[in-house]
This record gives C-alpha cells, structure tokens and sequence, in this order.
C-alpha cells in the first residue's frame, strides 16, 4: 500500500521497488554511509563490517529457501563450506580471477545442494530438517577423510595474496568494500528471484504444494531449484569468507552456524529479502555484546569461567528464538509493515 498521491500508470512504474523519490534518496545516502564507513569507524568495526555482509548474503539464500520456498534447511552452513573450499581450491591450484572463483564456488555449492533438494520431492517437514543434517555431517566426513593434499584435510587450505582489478585484497578495508559490493549484486539478485514466477512458485509450494501442483507447478523441479538456489548464495558467501580469512577448514561451517542463521532469519521475518539483512545486524550485534561483555564478566567474577562466553551464545540463542516464536513469529519485517501502514492510513482508521 502507497501513501495518498502516489500511483503509477505503467505496468513497470507498479512494480517497481523504489516507489517514491525520497525511498531512492534513502537508499543512496545508506549505500554512501557503508562506503564511507571505514574511514568512520575503528578497524575492529571493519571487520564486523565484512563479516556481517558475508552472514547475509548467506542468510538470503536460506530465506529464498526456506521463507519463500518453505524448505526445512539446516545444512546451510555446509554449503557454505562447500563454496569456501571450491573458490579457495581455484585460487590455490587453478590461479583462477577472484570474481570468477566466487561463481564457480557457488554454482558447487548450488551442485551439493541440489542433490538434497531432491529428496525434498519426496520428503517435508521434520524428515527434510534431519535430511539436510545429514549434508552437514557428509560435508565434515568428506573433509576430513579425503587424501589431505586434496583438501588439506583437517588443517585445511591456505590462500596468499589475492588481487582484485589490481587491489590487494590483503586488508579490512578492501575486503569490506568487495564484500559490500558483492551483498548489493546478490541482494539485487534475490529481489528478481523473488518477484519473478520463480519466485511466486516458491510461495505457491510453501503455501500448500498439492494445491500448487494442481495449478501446473512442476512441484518436485520448484522444491529442487529452491535448494539449488539458497546453496549457490551459500557458496558464494563461503568463498567471500575464505577470501576475508585467506584460511579455510571445516571447523568454520558447523551445524552451530546454521541454527545461528535459522535464528537470524525468525528474527527478520521469513519471507522477507529485507527481514534477513535485519536479522542478521541484530543478532551479530548481539553476538558481539555477549564476546566483548563476556571477558569483562570473567575479570569480574573470576570463579565463573571462561567458559561463560560460549554459555551466554547458546543462552542468547535458545531466547531469541522462542521469545520471537512465543510473541512475533513473524517476525520484526511484519511489525515495520504494520507501522509503516498504520502511517500511511493516519489519521484514518480504515
């Protein structure tokens, strides 16, 4: 719904994301804002910068999977995984560019992903969810069991320096604008998934898939291409990461990451592109509260332990998520939409 005055009389100017004049405004001035922010902020800030584009690029494509699509996935974490070793393994043997090993990553890890998504043909629900543990656990194994001069085994696979159109990407700042520029690309990316007939075959299925399939849907293609999807932006979040990290092992792509991203996704508000980029600052912003208290905490109350650092993660998880399930399962996106409706209709009731 548009504030009074504002229509369009093209088919194209209807659906258009930015509707208003001030809508593109704002979102040039954001876009300044994060370009300048570097030079703002102190480097510590930098990387959390970085970390949180490379978080949300994954957390997308979990929500085209599971938000749009409705597919149970708690193995996105393992095709993150499969990304960051692929694009490390074309910059390591191959000497591949790096945007061109970002792609090749991700499409091996929409390549891992599609083989579960077709079981989700067969399966749904609680036995989808157990399915897609089940490639995070194939993902370890093979890792882990593979010839190390394949994969490097546990200690896994180092990268040196890297370039990008002659930019050393050996620094916060460099690593922080690439993957800023990559989160715009694939968030542009997700809103034309979205709003195409793919992406209202994803809803069609989420909503009720036999139903769907009476209205042509090819039901068991749409479950696969979901997977395939959400895994290829897993991928490419993956390479960024092995790239930020120039180190890659499997002791960084756990089942904990992957629930950690279901989180940041209730949070936002499934079925929203927009929900999971706020989802994600908000519980990295958490998480970093609870690294940077934990510490102090510690030298406080030295009898605690060390140990109250990764305590106080499971706790903080375990709340946000059954808190937003017991009183905004939808949510924060729905809550902005109500109030952004709620101006629009003031100061009529109607």
């Amino acid at each position: 719904m548009d504030a009074s005055g504002v229509f369009f009389t093209s088919h194209s100017g209807d659906r258009s994301l930015l509707r208003t004049p001030a809508q593109r405004a704002v979102l040039a001035l954001l876009v300044i804002l994060l370009l300048l922010l570097p030079f703002l902020v102190p480097a510590r800030w930098v990387s959390l910068g970085y970390s949180m584009f490379i978080t949300m690029i994954a957390v997308i494509g979990l929500q085209i999977c599971t938000g749009y699509a409705g597919q149970i996935n708690l193995g996105q974490s393992a095709f993150m995984g499969v990304g960051a070793y692929a694009c490390a393994l074309f910059i390591y043997r191959g000497d591949v560019p790096v945007p061109l090993a970002l792609l090749l990553g991700g499409l091996a890890a929409a390549g891992f992903g599609a083989l579960f998504g077709l079981t989700a043909a067969r399966i749904k629900g609680f036995y989808l969810a157990l399915t897609t543990i089940a490639a995070q656990a194939l993902f370890h194994f093979l890792i882990l069991n593979l010839p190390g001069n394949w994969l490097g085994g546990a200690g896994g696979l180092h990268l040196e320096k890297l370039t990008f159109l002659g930019i050393d990407l050996g620094n916060d700042r460099a690593i922080y604008w690439f993957s800023l520029l990559s989160l715009l690309v694939m968030t542009a990316g997700a809103f034309g998934i979205t709003r195409s007939r793919h992406g209202r075959s994803f809803e069609a299925v989420r909503d009720d898939d036999v139903a769907a399939g009476m209205m042509g849907i090819n039901v068991a293609a749409t479950k696969a291409r979901a997977f395939l999807v959400g895994a290829f932006y897993a991928g490419v979040a993956g390479g960024l990461w092995a790239l930020a990290l120039r180190h890659v092992s499997v002791e960084q792509f756990t089942l904990f990451n992957s629930i950690w991203m279901i989180a940041m996704m209730i949070v936002g508000g499934l079925g929203s592109i927009v929900g999971a980029v706020i989802g994600t600052v908000l519980i990295q912003l958490a998480r970093e509260g609870v690294v940077s208290l934990g510490p102090q905490l510690v030298e406080f109350i030295p009898s605690v332990g060390q140990d109250i650092v990764f305590a106080s993660m499971n706790v903080l998880l375990g709340t946000v998520i059954v808190l937003f399930l017991l009183f905004e399962p939808k949510g924060l996106m729905h809550r902005v939409e109500i109030s952004k409706r709620a101006y629009r209709l003031w100061p009529f009731p109607y």
